[in-house]
């Protein structure tokens, strides 16, 4: 059978494979479209497998949110290049989307989803990086569903946020979680911090105290001391930061002047906590000519 142009176009606008790869299905499936779409399904099998081990710590944060309920999913590539193709845009906007309606806990659960047109999540992943050429991972999810007020905020595809806040408003709830995009507060409040952690700060900071000032007596010293961790304890929680909105006052005083508490947060980032690999292009090609 001969292989059409119009043949190719169709299984292009069907499958999103290359023309290439779109000839190649057919040529062996003797023109069949049917068959050539499965084909191409397999080998996008096999291409995802090979490329699973590459390091994907590019991509984006997404975002989906409806009434007392958001989602964040972090969804990688390798590089940056990719992380803005309108195609794998699509599909994380996509993901978000089923996680928030599926009420899927995890991603290992979410990549089992159905697929609008067919298909799951994760055969919808095996399927893009046959399209594109990179290794694409489903890798987080955080998700808060609550009667109270559910903030989301994503910045710049990189950065997302979930606050889940008592009291207050929907505003409020969105510029807590735009605070903790910017500050990242590793605990809520100071009854969050582990006790281990201000055990060590104190020693700490005793150890960097003078003789002179170690001489005071105990209820003076534990008063410097105690004055010092409450500082560091400010710091690394969200109500003892300086609110991003207002800097005249914290966040626990913004909180208690919008009549809200802030029951918690989750924040994922793009790439955190995956080794990236450097690569010295020039070192490489030096190398490879015996220069160094």
């Amino acid at each position: 059978m001969e292989i059409t142009a119009q043949l190719v176009k169709e299984l292009r606008e069907r499958t999103g494979a290359g023309m290439m790869e779109c000839k190649k299905a057919l040529t062996e499936n003797k023109g069949d479209i049917d068959v050539s779409a499965e084909w191409l399904r397999k080998q996008g099998l096999a291409k995802a497998d090979k490329k699973a081990s590459r390091v994907a710590a590019e991509g984006r944060v997404v975002m989906a949110q409806d009434s007392g309920k958001a989602v964040l999913v972090e969804v990688n590539c390798e590089t940056d290049f990719v992380g803005k193709d309108e195609s794998f845009l699509h599909f994380a906007a996509e993901v978000a989307k089923i996680a928030l309606t599926s009420g899927a806990p995890d991603v290992r659960e979410l990549l089992d989803m159905p697929w609008p047109g067919g298909g799951s999540v994760d055969q919808a992943r095996q399927t893009l990086i046959a399209k594109i050429g990179e290794n694409i991972q489903v890798r987080r999810m955080a998700r808060i569903d609550s009667a109270n007020n559910v903030g989301a905020y994503v910045h710049g595809g990189r950065i997302g946020v979930l606050t889940e806040v008592k009291g207050g408003d929907a505003d409020f709830a969105r510029n807590v979680a735009m605070h903790v995009a910017a500050m990242n507060p590793p605990h809520n409040k100071a009854a969050d911090v582990p006790a281990d952690f201000v055990a060590k700060e104190k020693e700490i900071e005793l150890a960097k105290m003078s003789d002179k000032d170690k001489s005071k007596p105990p209820e003076i010293l534990e008063k410097i001391i105690s004055g010092k961790i409450a500082k560091i304890v400010n710091e690394v929680t969200l109500y003892g930061q300086p609110y991003v909105l207002n800097t005249d006052q914290s966040v626990e005083a913004a909180a208690k002047a919008a009549g809200a508490d802030v029951i918690g947060f989750q924040r994922l980032a793009v790439g955190e906590g995956i080794e990236k690999v450097v690569e010295d292009y020039a070192a490489e090609v030096m190398k490879q000519a015996g220069l160094a």
